[in-house]
């Protein structure tokens, strides 16, 4: 018998085993934990359940499993803790484009035909250039509409003729719009039209955010199983965005006021999840 989950943002589906297998698989997680998981949560199935609360009690049931596993688990979740203003979701994008070879600013002010601009993330090297705009939202449901990918194509207009940097390099061949949750079905109807690269959650089907991240393995510190929310918070305050910023910069951990052993086991876990991008 068929059993309907209710989406975050309110919508319904069949339940589909074969994703919920997919998320914990792409985790890191055992065969033996995939399939107790997976037992637990068909037991308790029923018509209308939330996706939320079967994220939750996998996520409870991977608490004997290692750290690192947790956190691809929560990777989805740990996204939504770069916030509130949005500005370490930028940084977090930038540091991805750099990853991935670009050279990359932030909050960039550009002059278009008709007015200035400020670009959330611009990114160049040496056979492609563009500008992202960044569209954080601070828990799921909320999706990037059409008006955004609208505006943002109206930008892509007025800066044509506009350069990231002075070198011939520099032209802006496209815009993408990020979002860590998703777009509406009209948003990426429009985008695909004009021209828009759109980058969220599970979109594009392939090379998507969470695609790019893991192969990168540039993970943000709000990840982190062994920190609190709070110190992931004083953490983002110091522009410690990524699980690599801070084994660059191990001292911001004595900000915190954690025992050695504690911090000892945070930059533990973080480099565990780092070493799988190298």
């Amino acid at each position: 018998m068929s059993v309907t989950v209710t989406k975050a943002d309110g919508t319904q589906e069949p339940f589909k085993v074969g994703k919920l297998r997919s998320s914990l698989k792409r985790a890191g997680a055992t065969n033996t934990e995939i399939t107790t998981i997976i037992t637990h949560i068909e037991g308790i199935l029923h018509d209308g359940i939330r996706t939320q609360e079967i994220y939750r009690l996998a996520f409870e049931l991977l608490r004997e499993s290692d750290a690192p596993i947790r956190a691809r688990y929560s990777l989805r979740r740990a996204l939504f803790g770069l916030g509130p203003t949005g500005f370490p979701f930028e940084d977090f994008l930038a540091r991805l484009f750099a990853r991935e070879g670009y050279q990359t600013k932030t909050r960039v002010n550009l002059q278009g035909r008709c007015v200035e601009h400020e670009l959330d993330v611009a990114a160049y090297k040496d056979d492609d250039s563009f500008v992202a705009e960044a569209k954080f939202h601070s828990r799921p449901g909320i999706k990037s509409d059409l008006q955004v990918v609208m505006y943002s194509f109206a930008r892509l207009h007025d800066l044509a003729e506009t350069k990231i940097c002075a070198d011939d390099i520099c032209g802006i061949k496209h815009l993408m719009v990020v979002t860590n949750t998703k777009f509406t079905t009209t948003a990426e109807q429009y985008a695909a039209c004009a021209g828009i690269e759109l980058l969220s959650w599970d979109h594009p089907k392939h090379n998507n955010l969470h695609d790019r991240i893991q192969r990168a393995g540039l993970y943000p510190v709000t990840v982190l199983q062994s920190l609190s929310n709070s110190h992931k918070r004083t953490l983002l305050s110091r522009d410690i965005i990524t699980c690599g910023d801070l084994l660059e910069r191990p001292r911001a951990l004595r900000h915190l006021h954690i025992s050695k052993q504690k911090t000892e086991r945070v930059l533990d876990e973080a480099r565990r999840l780092t070493q799988e991008g190298l």
